[in-house]
């Protein structure tokens, strides 16, 4: 049974940019342990969300960053930070998944502010997709960028082509996202900001969790080795560190098992591409 309920189209909501990142969550055992963990390492405050008592939204610097919802036990569901892309319907979503041999995993529920559900795309990387309102300063999180995504897949053009049939990119439609295809990595951008990134060369059988196929969410740091050491006191593990064109990044599980990346400040937060826009 479609438990979708009729809303008018909100300026605001997903209807706004579909097919684009929207939010980055975290799925938690427990919520206050979460906020300790990210309170203390990333410097986070945080803010009672619109979606219940189990969900709060992380700020930095008054700029809301992500969201943690002690929801993994509810929905019997891997504790993980999962990306979010925006859609005008859920449902329509879903079929689409679903026709191209990914797998529907939890949804699409309805909640207060709109209606969402986690899936899988071919290779089983997780994401989430979200229709309603979105994130009351979402412009704001759109435009400073504090959180970055990027995934790890198997073929990055077949990724590109999987993603971009189900949310719509690349159509012939205003407002939607459009990509690029260069030396094995797929760029997602609007209006010349870069909105994620695709690359290819996972591995599903290695030992190493890195490798297989996943949405990496990265999170801009002014000191990564300073960060990566203050999590480790705090119970992560560090699971690899690594030197970028534009600075370091170190991947790290958390207390809870949810792995997250932290970047240098400029690597993190990928500004206008000289390649995409004009002068």
């Amino acid at each position: 049974m479609n438990d979708k309920t009729t809303r008018p189209p909100a300026a605001d909501g997903s209807e706004a940019m579909y097919g684009a990142p929207c939010w980055v969550s975290l799925m938690a055992r427990d919520l206050a342990a979460a906020q300790d963990f990210y309170g203390a390492v990333l410097g986070w405050e945080f803010r009672k969300g619109r979606l219940g008592e189990e969900f709060s939204v992380a700020l930095a610097d008054g700029v809301p960053v992500a969201g943690i919802g002690a929801l993994a036990p509810r929905l019997t569901v891997a504790v993980a930070w999962t990306p979010y892309f925006a859609v005008p319907d859920a449902d329509v979503t879903a079929g689409r998944i679903r026709e191209r041999s990914g797998t529907v995993a939890v949804g699409p529920l309805s909640l207060s502010t709109g209606r969402g559900l986690l899936a899988a795309d071919r290779d089983g990387a997780v994401f989430g997709v979200w229709e309603g309102e979105l994130v009351s300063d979402w412009p704001a999180w759109r435009d400073k960028a504090p959180a970055w995504i990027r995934l790890l897949s198997r073929d990055a053009f077949e990724s590109a082509i999987f993603y971009g049939e189900v949310l719509d990119w690349a159509a012939d439609r205003a407002g939607c996202c459009d990509v690029s295809y260069s030396e094995g990595v797929v760029l997602l951008h609007h209006g010349g900001r870069v909105l994620a990134q695709l690359t290819s060369g996972a591995d599903g059988t290695s030992a190493n969790p890195l490798l297989h196929p996943r949405w990496h969410v990265h999170f801009a740091v002014k000191d990564v080795e300073e960060t990566a050491y203050t999590a480790r006191r705090h119970g992560a593990t560090l699971l690899g560190e690594r030197s970028t064109a534009h600075g370091r990044e170190a991947s790290l599980r958390d207390p809870d098992g949810a792995i997250f990346t932290v970047s240098s400040l400029g690597d993190a937060v990928p500004g206008p591409d000289p390649h995409l826009v004009g002068p």
